[in-house]
């Protein structure tokens, strides 16, 4: 088969629609959004521990043939864990260290996944290794901005912020890997995660802003998606080359 025909046929595939997983989860974040915005917390611990679980489902019921799926799996679980250790954060701070240890194992099963995406062609940073320095950048200024403020968190947050910019570099890292759009689902997904993760910071440790709550969940639960849905095309791309 020429490349031509090759590519014809791949536009053409029927990629996966949205299931009803899908439009209840987005249900789920608008709840979680509106109790946010309006500080009820019943309507946020109505939804906010479902929002995960309803991705799991979605992911399962999508595709789940793929062996790297259970990593997804597995960080879906530590992120559903985190939402619900945080959602109790102003009872006991123990909980936030919680959350944030469950968003760190979170992150570390993505960098797995995205090191289990192997392919012949070069790496992204051999082309463009000014990446490096952008991203690690970002997070060395975000670090000296947020430091004067973290107290006895100090060590778990400069780690967690090495392990969330590591995440980014290999999502990153597979775009020369992964065809187009799954590769960009899991570029936005990626970046949009270390935004939420940045908002939070910011606001905890830095300065309070309007709307943070709001703007840390639309960025978080959208990351979220993207990357499962990143997962979704890609797996699709690897059963028609098949």
């Amino acid at each position: 088969m020429s490349k031509r025909h090759y590519l014809e046929e791949i536009k053409s595939v029927d990629y996966p629609k949205p299931t009803i997983f899908a439009i209840l989860f987005a249900v789920l974040v608008l709840i979680e959004i509106t109790g946010v915005a309006s500080n009820l917390l019943v309507l946020q611990i109505s939804a906010k521990p479902l929002l995960m679980p309803t991705l799991m489902v979605y992911l399962f019921y999508s595709y789940t043939t793929v062996k790297n799926s259970r990593l997804l799996f597995v960080a879906l679980f530590f992120s559903a864990l985190g939402d619900i250790f945080l959602l109790f954060e102003f009872i006991q701070p123990l909980f936030f260290v919680l959350g944030l240890a469950s968003f760190l194992i979170t992150h570390i099963f993505y960098i797995i996944f995205f090191m289990r995406i192997r392919s012949p062609y070069r790496s992204f940073y051999v082309k463009q290794p000014w990446w490096l320095l952008l991203i690690y950048g970002y997070s060395f200024g975000l670090l000296i901005l947020v430091y004067p403020n973290l107290g006895e968190l100090e060590i778990p947050v400069v780690v967690y912020a090495i392990i969330i910019s590591i995440m980014l570099m290999l999502s990153l890292h597979i775009q020369t890997k992964v065809n187009h759009p799954a590769n960009k689902y899991y570029l936005s997904g990626a970046i949009l995660f270390i935004l939420s993760d940045s908002l939070l910071a910011i606001n905890k440790f830095y300065s309070v802003f309007p709307l943070a709550g709001v703007w840390i969940i639309i960025t978080y639960c959208s990351a979220q998606f993207l990357i499962v849905q990143g997962f979704v095309l890609h797996k699709t791309e690897i059963q028609y080359s098949n």
